[in-house]
C-alpha cells in the first residue's frame, strides 16, 4: 500500500485520482482508519488554514497512521503552489518518518505551472503577476520561490536543479520546467528522502516504479443514474465566474449568497432555509443548478469562510430534501466543508474526468456521486 498525506480534499482525491490511472484501488480517508483493501490510502487532514502548529501535529498524526498501516512508501501532498502550512507539515512528516532530507516538486508543468531560476510562473506569467496574487489566505506576492514558504525551523532548504548534486540533509525544492524534467526527478527517488510536491511529481513517481497502468472501468454512476446535479460554487476564482456565467446564459438556475453577507450581516436559520427552498423548486424544472458565492471577491479570509460556510449550509438542506445524483464542488475549502457536514467519512475515486479533478463514491451512499476540484482549475468542458 502507498500512503499520501494531503492538506485538503481537493489535494487527495486529486492523488487518489492519479493512482485510479495507474489502475489502483484507491480510497480517501476524512476520518477513521484504512479499511485495508486499497492499494492508495489517501489522508485529509483538513490543515490548508490551521496555523503551522497544528498542521504539523495532524501531518505528523497522518504519516504515523500510514506508516502503522504497513504503507510502503509515503508521499507528503502539498498546494501546486505552495499555499498552506507546506514547510511546517514537511518537517512534522520528516520527523515522524526519520527522515533527514525531503525533495519537494509542487510544479505541474503539464498544467503550466513551472519553477525555473528559484521562480514561480503560471502559464507564462510570474506568479505574483496573476490571480494567486489576490488569493484571501494565501496571496502569493512574491515569484521567488524560498519567499512563498515559511521558513523550516529545523531544516535548511534550497531551490535545486537537475544539473546539481542534492544537498545530504533539508528541504530540496526541484526545479521544473517540463514534464520531462519532472519524469528525471522521479527517477533519482531514494527510500531515504521523503517526496513532497504535486500531482505531476505523484504520477511520475509510480511511473518510475512501474507500476501497471490500466483503464479504469469504472465509468459508471450509481445504479447507472445520475439525474439532477448541484454545483455548489465555493470561489470566486475567473474559471468559477466564468462557468455560472455562460450556465446562466444557457438557462441553468443560479442562486447566489445575499450581498450583504459582505458585511458580516447574521445569516438566519431562516434566511438560508428560504434560498434552499428555492433551489429546491428549481429541481421540479430543471436537470442542473447551481449554487454559488456570488459576490465580488474577497481578501479577509474570515470573510471567506464564513461564505463557504454559509454555502455548505444551504446545499446540505437541499441534498436532505432533494434526491440529487451527482454533486459538483468546487474549492478545497467548500468540498472538505461539505463532506464534514453530510458525515461522510470515507470516499473511493472512481474515475479521473480531467487533471485534477476526481468524481468520488461515498461509502454507504450508493445514489449519490460526488465531484471535487480546485478553485483555480476549469470544470471539463463536456460538464459546460
Amino acid at each position: 500500500m502507498i500512503g499520501v498525506i494531503a492538506d485538503d480534499l481537493t489535494g487527495a482525491a486529486e492523488l487518489a485520482a492519479v493512482g485510479l490511472r495507474y489502475g489502483l484501488r484507491t480510497e480517501i480517508l476524512v476520518k477513521g482508519a484504512p479499511s485495508g483493501e486499497a492499494d492508495l490510502v489517501c489522508v485529509d487532514t483538513d490543515s490548508r488554514s490551521c496555523v503551522a502548529e497544528e498542521a504539523g501535529r495532524r501531518a505528523a498524526s497522518a504519516a504515523k497512521l500510514l506508516r502503522t498501516a504497513k504503507a510502503r512508501w509515503i508521499y507528503k501532498k502539498v498546494d501546486s503552489v505552495l499555499r498552506g502550512q507546506v514547510t511546517a507539515e514537511v518537517e512534522s512528516v520528516m520527523k515522524q518518518l526519520r527522515f533527514k532530507r525531503a525533495f519537494l516538486l509542487p510544479a505541474n508543468p503539464s498544467l503550466g505551472r513551472k519553477i525555473q531560476d528559484g521562480r514561480y510562473f503560471v502559464r507564462g506569467r510570474l506568479i505574483n503577476k496573476t490571480e494567486f496574487a489576490r488569493d484571501p489566505e494565501h496571496p502569493r506576492n512574491s515569484s521567488q520561490v524560498l519567499r512563498l514558504l515559511n521558513h523550516p525551523q529545523h531544516n535548511p532548504i534550497c531551490v535545486s536543479n537537475l544539473r546539481e548534486a542534492l544537498p545530504v540533509r533539508g528541504i530540496v525544492i526541484g526545479e521544473a520546467a517540463t514534464s520531462q524534467d519532472v519524469r528525471r526527478w522521479a527517477l533519482l527517488r531514494d527510500s531515504r528522502t521523503l517526496s513532497a510536491g504535486g500531482s505531476e511529481f505523484f504520477g511520475a513517481l509510480l511511473t518510475a516504479e512501474n507500476t501497471k497502468t490500466s483503464m479504469s472501468s469504472a465509468g459508471l454512476s450509481p445504479n447507472g443514474m445520475v439525474h439532477r446535479e448541484l454545483f455548489v460554487c465555493g470561489t470566486s476564482s475567473q474559471s468559477s465566474r466564468k462557468f455560472v456565467k455562460l450556465e446562466r446564459e444557457q438557462g441553468t438556475p443560479v442562486f447566489s449568497l445575499p450581498m450583504e453577507l459582505m458585511w458580516s450581516a447574521e445569516f438566519t436559520p431562516g434566511a438560508a432555509e428560504a434560498i434552499s427552498q428555492r433551489v429546491v423548486s428549481a429541481f421540479q424544472s430543471h436537470s442542473r443548478v447551481i449554487l454559488n458565492v456570488g459576490l465580488s471577491p474577497v481578501r479577509e479570509i474570515s470573510v471567506a469562510r464564513r461564505l463557504a460556510d454559509h454555502l455548505v449550509q444551504i446545499a446540505g438542506l437541499v441534498l436532505r430534501q432533494v434526491g440529487v445524483g451527482h454533486i459538483y464542488a468546487e474549492g478545497g475549502a467548500t468540498a472538505a466543508e461539505l463532506v464534514r457536514h453530510m458525515g461522510w467519512a470515507r470516499l473511493s475515486v472512481l474515475r479521473e474526468p480531467a487533471p485534477g479533478v476526481a468524481t468520488l463514491a461515498i461509502e454507504g451512499n450508493s445514489s449519490q456521486l460526488l465531484t471535487v476540484k480546485p478553485g483555480t482549475y476549469a470544470w471539463p468542458a463536456k460538464w459546460t
